[in-house]
């Protein structure tokens, strides 16, 4: 039985949080070194490898048969999709934005296993908290700040990639609940996952002429923090303490990534943060905690009445 989240967790979910949302702001700030495209294939290829190893040598974990042509292909195709988006948007909209944006997808997986799953419907609550998300976008793109300013219009393109990514995201949720993945260990999906971003990326990053790549000492330390730090061992604490805690508790605690995200945009790469996009962030994040808390009571409610 998952165990509610104490101390030690807490402080390991800031830890995790603070490096997600330095992600997207390690991709921008060495852009001009190396092509955001190839960042997101390199990362994905040394993270696969990584995590390949580690779940054969060392947790020893025994795959699934018979589920990387079918989900195993979903998933790596909707993380290829995730990712192809968030570095081709950051060439247009800021980091601050794009993590923003990106959180919203658990508003997507809602939705998704809404659709899918009779026991995941949402309830009135959290139908009002999609509507609050929902509006908090609107917000955020068609805020005064933004409107009639023509250095803005590529912006939105990159907000709306985000928002798109962010969908990728919440429906690779969807991908993975609905499917026998759900029962693989986590080293088996988040490997496809890497190795499908990286075969796909990786070519269309020669296609599209995005092969730029200069060595400096911030380029290199950028992608060895989003390979090893991020993708390899974040990702493998976060979904280890999933076996171990409560993860309605650590959905909710996961919400301080944008915050950390468009904190560190601001500080470090000085982006402007203007006053419509902070009214809708606020709203986006407000409905998506409600979504997600009221998720966790009815489960809660449930196991009690069926106990």
């Amino acid at each position: 039985m998952r165990r509610p989240v104490d101390a030690p967790a807490s402080a390991a979910m800031v830890v995790i949080c603070l490096f997600w949302g330095l992600q997207q702001v390690a991709i921008k700030a060495v852009a001009n070194d190396v092509s955001p495209i190839l960042q997101a294939a390199l990362r994905s290829g040394v993270a696969a490898v990584l995590v390949w190893l580690f779940s054969r040598f060392v947790a020893q974990d025994k795959w699934l048969s018979g589920v990387a042509r079918g989900p195993g292909l979903v998933v790596g195709a909707l993380f290829c999709v995730e990712f192809l988006l968030i570095a081709e948007g950051l060439r247009w909209t800021t980091a601050s934005h794009m993590v923003m944006f990106l959180y919203t997808a658990p508003m997507f997986a809602a939705l998704g296993l809404h659709l899918r799953i009779p026991e995941e419907r949402l309830t009135r609550t959290q139908w009002m908290g999609i509507g609050l998300a929902f509006a908090g976008i609107v917000v955020t793109f068609f805020g005064p700040m933004n409107a009639g300013a023509s250095a803005s219009r590529g912006q939105l393109v990159g907000d709306l990639m985000g928002v798109c990514g962010g969908a990728a995201w919440g429906l690779t949720t969807v991908a993975i609940r609905v499917s026998r993945l759900s029962e693989a260990p986590a080293a088996q999906t988040l490997f496809y996952q890497l190795l499908g971003a990286f075969l796909v990326l990786l070519p269309l990053a020669a296609v599209t002429g995005q092969l730029h790549f200069h060595g400096t000492a911030l380029g290199w330390a950028s992608l060895g923090y989003q390979a090893i730090i991020v993708s390899f061992i974040s990702y493998l604490v976060w979904f280890w303490m999933l076996t171990r805690y409560q993860a309605a508790q650590l959905g909710a605690l996961s919400f301080m990534t944008p915050l950390f995200g468009v904190a560190m945009g601001a500080l470090l790469l000085d982006e402007h943060l203007a006053p419509s996009f902070l009214a809708g962030a606020a709203l986006v994040l407000t409905g998506l905690l409600v979504v997600n808390s009221h998720a966790r009571l009815r489960r809660v409610g449930y196991r009690s009445s069926s106990a």
